[in-house]
């Protein structure tokens, strides 16, 4: 049995009886309102207007760019990203193309500053990619949007696809942090999900990194893979610890095969019973506080001299697409299949199909799908879980003053609704403050669930992993 309450560095772990009580389906909060709502009504003419008028704004926020590379060599089975299982690297020409052709229709309709404050390469597998496929990318990039003096750029990459040669170009290239996938160790397990990677090769690609100048790298973990068990799981943290990356992403495995058909080949009696998951969770939390990572909130440690650590106590942190982000609210602009843009207040995300995507870049077209405008009563439930997802507080009368509401008053439905919360001493609500108590932090995307609005309507939470 899980004990009661488990205290950690920044953090107190609930016990069973409360994890089983309020660990429901959950949206993760990368935008509200989320991606599943946005409509086909928010077009390519609606996008191509906000960014044409960006300009327009006494003060425009800063740019930063997402590139999706969807290609992998190979498919890993728990996988739920939008990707093209290829052996053929010579697909990759014709997708360059596309995302030129992209750029170019965004560059000559962005209106207001271009320089990046952010860049960030995802998939897939960006690594998928050679050294000379990369070195055009970046060209192209940066000849339509520069790079600012102090900008953050990021790229995933697997160790299986970059050598030392690769981690060196990247470095060249203007990259200076690095999000190495893992996901767990053990040879058993990797050859349950089919992705063998030794901690040799992991560990040569982070000291390359770390010699060629990255100033941070992270490493993603996954818990309730099949054949995964408590023990096995704190020898492949004992190896994680050993590489001491400056950041750790731990997330929650979620069976869903009737949505993503990689997973219909993880033989499901192999995972983990429930408990056992939940054990192996909470016993890697534990770990990471014990070795100095704070908990920065939904499935991330960083280590009290990262900048995320250090954004979060200056009150700096926000979260985007691509999780949570050291740098203030930016425009963003998403180039690739599926990728998502935010500009002013709007979000809009192109074609998930490869063939769609080409058939409107050869047509002249922006690829976007679908998307939507932000009205009030959305800025406002924004700014509010936003708060409680980077922060685990909400001040009323910070949101008062910017929306110009009565708190309690708007909101009086949702502090009903977060009784419950705080009787179980996760939430406390004062006359000024909403605050998550450091027993309810691992709860957090539960208690930022009551202020969306959306959730209210339609109750469809079978769309969306469960929080713990």
């Amino acid at each position: 049995m899980l004990s009661s309450v488990m205290s950690v560095k920044d953090i107190e772990l609930p016990g069973e009886a409360l994890l089983r009580r309020f660990d429901h389906p959950g949206p993760r909060y990368t935008s509200y309102p989320t991606a599943d709502r946005f409509v086909e009504t928010f077009d390519a003419a609606a996008f191509a207007a906000r960014l044409a008028g960006r300009g327009e704004q006494a003060a425009p926020p800063p740019l930063s760019v997402y590139v999706h590379v969807p290609f992998c060599d190979k498919v890993c089975f728990y996988c739920a990203c939008n990707k093209v299982v290829t052996r053929h690297h010579e697909r990759a020409p014709e997708y360059l193309r596309a995302l030129q052709s992209e750029a170019d229709l965004v560059s000559g309709l962005l209106t207001g500053p271009r320089d990046l404050e952010q860049l960030h390469f995802g998939g897939g597998t960006p690594t998928f990619l050679s050294n000379a496929e990369l070195e055009q990318v970046m060209a192209m990039l940066t000849s339509r949007f520069p790079l600012a003096d102090n900008a953050e750029c990021s790229i995933e990459v697997d160790p299986r696809s970059t050598p030392a040669e690769k981690v060196r170009t990247l470095a060249a290239l203007g990259f200076n942090r690095m999000s190495v996938g893992v996901q767990d160790f053990d040879p058993e397990v990797q050859k349950a999900v089919n992705r063998l990677q030794s901690f040799a090769m992991t560990k040569e690609t982070i000291d390359t990194a770390r010699a060629a100048g990255f100033k941070s790298v992270n490493l993603d973990l996954i818990y309730g893979l099949p054949k995964q068990t408590r023990a096995s799981f704190s020898n492949t943290l004992d190896r994680v610890l050993e590489l001491s990356p400056e950041r750790i992403a731990l997330y929650h495995y979620a069976h869903l095969p009737e949505r993503f058909k990689p997973q219909r080949r993880i033989v499901a009696a192999e995972l983990p019973p429930p408990q056992e998951k939940t054990q192996i969770m909470l016993d890697a939390i534990s770990r990471l506080a014990e070795a100095g990572y704070r908990y920065i909130g939904m499935d991330h440690f960083a280590k009290d001299a990262d900048d995320l650590a250090r954004a979060q106590a200056l009150g700096r942190l926000h979260r985007n697409f691509q999780g949570y982000s050291t740098r203030p609210d930016c425009d963003l602009i998403g180039l690739g299949v599926s990728a998502i843009s935010k500009v002013g207040p709007t979000y809009s995300q192109n074609v998930r199909e490869l063939d769609q995507y080409y058939e409107r870049l050869n047509a002249g077209r922006l690829p976007t799908a679908r998307g939507v405008l932000l009205e009030h009563d959305d800025l406002l439930r924004r700014a509010v879980i936003m708060a409680l997802m980077c922060h685990f507080h909400v001040s009323k009368e910070a949101i008062e003053a910017a929306y110009l509401i009565r708190f309690d008053q708007y909101f009086g439905r949702e502090l009903e609704d977060l009784r419950d919360f705080e009787e179980a001493g996760l939430v406390e609500i004062s006359t000024d403050w909403i605050s998550v108590l450091p027993k309810g932090k691992l709860l957090v995307r539960g208690i930022a669930m009551v202020f969306d609005r959306y959730l209210r309507q339609d109750q469809r939470l079978r769309r969306y992993s469960k929080i713990v």
